[in-house]
Parts: structure tokens; sequence; C-alpha cells
């Protein structure tokens, strides 16, 4: 008995300690009372007066005579791997970006998430360098950013977004340092911790790293060929009282598949019904061979937020996103970020962006980068298929592709054994909230053109078919 009473207590514990490491409890936040906690926990009210003792004496929270429980200044600092499912490293979403980022020149990156390097518009971006140190005056080159970031850029992306159909000034349009700063800004604009975020199951796997670091709850909903599976999109709305959902419209990452008109207006009338507000990441739309439906365009940013970048096609190294949304929010937007940046994005590097997209030649290069993508696709899909491995839809355009392993291949167990490869690979539970994507694994085809690719990838297959690891095949 007296274990069992020491086991609940310890799970109270955990739960408080669980908090305050994932910042949904604030320094000076008030805890539950004893008996709401109780009635959360499903223990007595003495567990819990036991397991605020223990905190309390550890000091991460203390006790106000007359008015209960209160955290201590001495928050744990946040550490993104405790506010992460505990989940096996190869399958850790941070573990897989820093495994790309840090490769070296010796491992292939089939699992990736950008072009070779040489598959950008490397001359285009040479002459952008040189016209911009011969001609840019003082301020560009040693100035801060202007709040909104430069009005270049920023007009460039209004002519832009008009040929989708979406009307704005530069007012509404917020240079950032990146896509990922770009997303990182809304959230601290429209979350606060506990709220729930809808994402799509699978999804970009850096969506869940960096909302996790906002302390919400994320809800993943099924991603089909055509979108969101909108019936359990409904009723995770209804069950759910989101805040937000973040997608990929076009060319959805990582499973290559696109938006329906049909999807796309129940999704808005959905989104109106429940005061949803949508995030849509656009940053392979340069990729499409033909323009599919947008959200924002749809919408005209009433509800929804465009963000972007221009990492995947220009460069990865000139940082730059954007954002684009209703006057209001970008006021609100600019302030947060002079606040955690001190002004926009770098002055050098958007004006090398502006200079790049307006260039003549950058129209040319994604023309020739669609073709070069269209024939990778295809011979990556006829060399994976000697191997059992098979695309779960072929993508219209983009360097994704999504494919299911052969039964009884774990595709986290795959992962590790392509590191002893040269391979850093990219599982499926990477991308899954619901942890059912075991049986996938994401490719970039422009990354798979060498042959000992699929020769590393081979062996990998075999060593990891002689472990047991239990996964569900669901997409």
């Amino acid at each position: 008995m007296a274990d069992e009473i020491g086991t609940r207590t310890a799970a109270v514990v955990a739960a408080i300690r669980d908090r305050l490491a994932t910042r949904a409890l604030a320094p000076g936040e008030k805890l539950p009372s004893i008996r709401r906690f109780a009635a959360t926990m499903g223990v007595s009210p003495s567990t819990v007066v036991e397991a605020y003792d223990r905190l309390a004496a550890e000091g991460l929270i203390r006790a106000r005579p007359g008015s209960g429980f209160f955290v201590s200044g001495a928050v744990s600092p946040l550490a993104l791997t405790e506010a992460e499912p505990r989940r096996d490293r190869a399958i850790d979403p941070l573990w897989v970006s820093r495994q790309s980022l840090d490769a070296g020149p010796d491992m292939l990156k089939p699992g990736c998430g950008w072009l070779p390097a040489e598959w950008m518009p490397n001359a285009a971006i040479r002459r952008a360098v040189r016209g911009l140190a011969q001609q840019a005056g003082e301020a560009v080159l040693t100035d801060y950013g202007a709040a909104r970031g430069a009005l270049t850029l920023r007009r460039h992306l209004v002519r832009r977004l008009a040929g989708e159909g979406i009307d704005l000034g530069a007012d509404q349009v917020l240079l950032t340092a990146s896509g990922t700063q770009a997303i990182d800004l809304i959230g601290r604009f429209l979350l606060r911790p506990g709220d729930t975020v809808i994402v799509d199951d699978p999804c970009y796997f850096n969506f869940q790293a960096l909302l996790r670091v906002h302390a919400v709850r994320l809800v993943g909903v099924p991603y089909t060929p055509t979108g969101p599976d909108l019936t359990a999109f409904a009723a995770a709305l209804a069950e759910h009282r989101p805040r937000l959902y973040v997608t990929n419209s076009a060319l959805h990452n990582p499973t290559g598949a696109t938006l329906t008109p049909q999807t796309a207006h129940r999704l808005l009338t959905l989104a109106a019904a429940h005061d949803l507000t949508i995030v849509e990441d656009d940053i392979f739309a340069d990729l499409e061979p033909e323009p599919s439906p947008r959200l924002a365009a749809l919408d005209g940013l009433a509800r929804v937020i465009r963000v972007s970048s221009f990492s995947k096609t220009l460069s990865a190294s000139i940082r730059c996103g954007y954002v684009a949304a209703r006057a209001d929010w970008i006021e609100a937007l600019v302030d947060l970020q002079v606040a955690t940046g001190f002004g926009g994005p770098s002055p050098v590097a958007a004006e090398l962006i502006a200079a790049t997209l307006t260039d003549g030649s950058y129209r040319k290069h994604l023309e020739a980068l669609r073709r070069r993508l269209s024939r990778a696709r295809r011979e990556t899909a006829a060399r994976l298929e000697p191997l059992g491995i098979a695309p779960w839809i072929v993508p219209r355009g983009g360097f994704t592709l999504w494919c299911r392993l052969p039964e009884g291949q774990d595709a986290g167990a795959l992962a590790r054994a392509g590191l002893a490869e040269g391979l850093v690979l990219a599982p499926g539970n990477v991308f899954s909230v619901a942890q059912t994507a075991g049986g996938f694994m994401r490719f970039n085809v422009a990354q798979m053109t060498e042959p000992r690719v699929y020769e590393g990838l081979a062996r990998a297959m075999a060593a990891a078919a002689e472990t047991d690891l239990p996964f569900t095949s669901s997409p």
C-alpha cells in the first residue's frame, strides 16, 4: 500500500515538473488548488499535499499561507528534448535536423530538406553580391535593418502576391530572419501555454519542435492526397477548440500532396465557424509546375497568415523570410520582432535576395529546376522499386518523395543503420504527431543521384531487418 501511495505521489511530482520544464507554469504563477489538482490527477488530496511539500522542499514551488502554492523564480531551463514526447533519438526531429546540418562532406543526405548547392542559382547570387558591394550605400552595409525589413523586397513580394490574387500593401508584409522565425513570431503573438494547435499528420517535423517551444498541445489530423481528412479535421475543431492550424498548401511536406479547391473551401468554412487562424507555409511555391489553390488567396488574409522564405530555391545561406497578414497583426508582429531581434533581417540579405529575384535569369533557373526535379523523381522512384520502396503518391513537383517501406521494415531502425552506411535519412515518425508512420520514409530526390545512396540503403535495410521493432504503417 505504501508503495502504491509513493507511486501516485511521484506521478503528481512528475506532472508538475513537466509543466515547469515546458513553461506551462511560469515563475510566480499559482498552482492549481489541492482539491482541483487531485481531481485532475485522479488521486486523493493528501497525495497532492505530499507532492507539493516535496517540490517546496526542493525550492521549485513555495507556499503562501492563505493563498496557496506558487512557482518559485528558479524554474528549470527549457530543454526541447524534455518538451518533446519521449522518443528514440533516431526518430527525434531535433536529432534528424542536427545530423543533416552537421553532416560532413562524406555523408550523403537523402533525408535532408534542401537542394544540393550546385542546383542553386549561384551565378545570379554572385552577380547580386558584386552589385551590392559596388553600389550599396554605407547604411545597407553597416546599419540595423528597418523594423519591417527592406522596402525593395517587400514591394517585390507585394507584386508576387498580387499575381496570386492577394491584394495587399507593403505595410502588410513583414520581413523576418527566416521562415522559421516568421512562425515563431506568430506563435509569440497568438499562442499561450496550454493552447491547442492542429498540424497535419504527417507534417514538417520542425513545426512540431518549434510549436513545443511555445508549450502548446499538438493535435494531428491525418493528411490525404487531397489535403487534411476533413471529417477528422472537423472533429478536432469541435473537441479541442484549437487556436491555430499550421500547414503547407502546395507540395505538402513530407507527402508532396496538393490541396484541392474543394478541400480548401471546406477548410476555410470550418475555420470561420470555429474562429480558427490558419498559418499557411508556402515555401515550396516556386517548385510547382502550375499554381494550386492557396488558402491566403481564397481567404484574402482575413484569418489566414502567409509565411515563406527563399531557402529552397535561392539560398539557405542568405536567410530571409516573410509574413503577409492583416495590417493590425503585422503591427503587433513588428513590435515583437523589434523586441526579440531589434529590427528586421539583415539589409544585406534582403537586398541580395531582391536583386536575385528580379534578375532575369531567376525565372529560367526555376524552369530548369522544375525539369531537373521531374527527372529526378522518375529516376528515384525507379531505383527504389527494386528495394521494395514505393511512393505514397507521385507529387506534381518539388523534391520530396514520401515512400512506403517494405512490410516489416521499421524506418527508425533503418535510419540508425543508415548512419553506419554514411546516410542521413528522415524516418516517418519524425513527421507524425501520432507516431503512426513507422513504415514510411521521406526521400529528397535531388540528393539521390549517386548510386552509392541506393547501395548503402540496401545494406542498411538488411541490417535494420534484423531488429524487431513494432510500428504501424498508416500514412
